[in-house]
């Protein structure tokens, strides 16, 4: 059974270069700030940081501490999972042109450990030291963990915990995630389900979103839906957007 007070948000920057990473830097604040609004939890796993307060990685654990609220997360962001695509002129364009930059957002359930059963053997662990940006190293000892789940090729790892312990479970909760959403795929495409019916890498690939700067618009391209503010909803005000996304639920039912 999903754990619903929990979800796995990984951001990886896509096409673009410098303002793709600062992009996803900039997504990343938007989903903890958004987050802290709300009362959740919002824990970083890991990341690969670059120099511009930007993000080639980062992911992340959001909680909810409250268990008796009966928030379900995954359903409520669910739907950010995809390609969120940026124009804007960059800070570092010194011409004025506006460019176009990607990064890709997934929304993962957590699951139980008795939901999706991983072959301790089937594992390749390694340990490294944890990083911080520009790459320095701001842990001495080899904490952070690094899994390879050998028969499905996925790479996780996580350096945010204090000890080895804490990252390996970490690292195994993203890690059981990442073969759920595998196999609800493979589950789907078995029974012919349709493309939009589909969850995670099937979607991801699309670009769902566009942040217009010079218009201040973001564009929802999924729902048809427009929306003004880009710097309040970078700023975690995300309500209008969820919102909406609530109320097309609600009509198709």
């Amino acid at each position: 059974m999903n754990n619903m007070n929990k979800i796995i948000l990984e951001i990886r920057a896509g096409a673009g270069g410098d303002e793709a990473a600062i992009f996803a830097g900039d997504l990343a604040r938007m989903y903890q700030k958004y987050a802290e609004k709300i009362g959740w939890k919002f824990s970083v796993l890991d990341y690969n940081q670059t120099s511009l307060e930007g993000y080639k990685t980062l992911i992340a654990e959001i909680s909810n501490p409250s268990t008796s609220s009966g928030q379900n997360l995954y359903e409520i962001l669910k739907q950010e999972s995809g390609v969120h695509r940026v124009q804007r002129i960059p800070k570092t364009e010194k011409s004025g042109r506006v460019h176009t930059s990607t990064a890709s957002v997934a929304i993962l359930p957590v699951v139980e450990p008795q939901e999706i059963q991983i072959n301790q053997g089937d594992l390749e662990v390694s340990f490294f030291r944890s990083s911080g940006p520009g790459g320095q190293n701001v842990n001495k000892v080899e904490t952070a963990v690094r899994l390879i789940h050998k028969p499905s090729g996925i790479v996780v790892s996580s350096q945010a915990g204090r000890s080895q312990h804490a990252n390996r479970e970490q690292a195994m909760e993203v890690l059981r995630a990442k073969l759920y959403e595998q196999k609800q795929i493979e589950e789907q495409l078995k029974t012919g389900a349709s493309r939009k019916e589909q969850i995670g890498t099937a979607d991801r690939s699309e670009k769902i979103r566009t942040y217009n700067f010079p218009d201040d618009r973001i564009t929802d391209h999924r729902i048809g839906k427009k929306f003004h503010g880009i710097e309040k909803v970078l700023d975690g005000s995300l309500d209008k957007i969820i919102t909406a996304f609530k109320e097309q639920k609600q009509l198709r039912i």
